[in-house]
């Protein structure tokens, strides 16, 4: 699970096993990990994250977007 990026709190990482999924970072911060797909951000899972800081990393996914596309293809080769 390479990290991407790391903000805050915030660990973003990709999933070796999600190469047959459209591009997406999973984000962690203590016990709770979210999903978001990257073009165009949205979450796809919650994963124990309260609204208020799920618009929080959406708006850190949004901001990271062009990054995050650079490193999955980068790294899936897709």
């Amino acid at each position: 699970m390479p990290t991407i990026l790391k903000i805050g709190p915030y660990r973003f990482f990709f999933v070796s096993l999600d190469y047959n999924e459209p591009p997406h970072i999973h984000v962690k911060r203590e016990n709770n990990v979210a999903k978001f797909w990257v073009d165009p951000v949205t979450l796809q899972k919650a994963g124990g994250f309260n609204r208020i800081e799920l618009n929080k990393i959406g708006k850190l996914v949004n901001d990271n977007q062009k990054h995050f596309l650079e490193k999955w293809y980068e790294y899936f080769g897709k």
